[in-house]
């Protein structure tokens, strides 16, 4: 799936089993370092697993991240639209995990996080969790933000401007209630936006909306840019998907391969929320 951003306008979509990609680019920026696995971060910051933990998965330890920016590199400006992105503007070798949907709700995929320490957030639709709202209260416990994914999981742009507003602010509504933060950042589903999106977001509290520029499935990664390889501050989609959807295989399973990707072209992980 391969889209460029040109004045944040969308350039095509590309459907992949409950989620279709509208990307947008976003130049880089600043430089800094990144530490072996095991270490703390620059600055003093939480620690990253060590190789025992990561070798219990079947993965080599990733790469521990460099200290968050003191100044974000995105930032909603007052008076401004919701900016769009699908990356972002950092040197750091690093990259940001994200899970959407909520539909599986996988106890071993809570362990695994719990043990391997790997930042990522979570995008989550209300008719997808409202059956279990407690399962991802261990996961946000770990420090992995919540954020909006609407209420039901619509096609943004087949709806007026009324229904968007509702289906967001209505989700703001709801995980502020359930998890006691309401979010900052939302994503589209299937990546689809228009103008009534960004202003019923920007309504609602949103300073962000978020796309991606890789999408993992089961084994392997879908990417945008024609070389087929990572690139710093991009942002990776993943479902939370079981064995239903990954023909046979688990979350977990599939976890484990987006990390051995990203631990190949020798990336670390960093938390999105640092950045944006």
């Amino acid at each position: 799936m391969n889209k460029q951003i040109a004045g944040l306008a969308l350039i095509g979509t590309l459907l992949i089993s409950g989620c279709a990609a509208a990307v947008h680019a976003v130049k880089p920026a600043a430089s800094s370092s990144v530490h072996p696995s095991g270490s703390t971060r620059a600055g003093g910051k939480a620690p990253v697993a060590g190789t025992a933990a990561f070798s219990a998965w079947g993965l080599k330890p990733l790469a521990a991240p460099p200290a968050p920016p003191k100044v974000k590199p995105v930032k909603r400006r007052a008076g401004e639209p919701v900016p769009v992105i699908s990356d972002i503007p950092t040197k750091d070798k690093v990259v940001f995990i994200t899970f959407d949907d909520g539909a599986e709700k996988d106890p071993k995929f809570v362990r695994m996080m719990r043990e391997l320490k790997v930042p990522f957030t979570m995008f989550l639709t209300d008719s997808l969790i409202s059956s279990n709202y407690g399962y991802f209260k261990p996961l946000q416990q770990l420090g992995n933000k919540i954020q909006n994914h609407t209420l039901t999981h619509p096609n943004l742009r087949a709806k007026g401007a009324a229904a968007q507003h509702e289906e967001i602010c209505g989700q703001q509504t709801k995980l502020g209630k359930e998890y006691g933060s309401v979010p900052r950042l939302m994503r589209p589903p299937y990546g689809n936006w228009n103008e009534n999106t960004r202003t019923a977001a920007g309504q609602c509290g949103i300073e962000a909306l978020v796309l991606w520029r890789e999408s993992m499935q089961i084994a392997n990664m879908q990417y945008q840019r024609p070389d087929k390889k990572l690139h710093a501050g991009d942002i990776i989609l993943a479902h939370f998907r079981g064995p239903g959807q990954l023909k046979g295989h688990s979350m977990t399973e599939m976890t484990a391969n987006m990390l051995r990707h990203i631990q190949e072209q020798g990336f670390a992980v960093a938390r999105l929320e640092d950045y944006l």
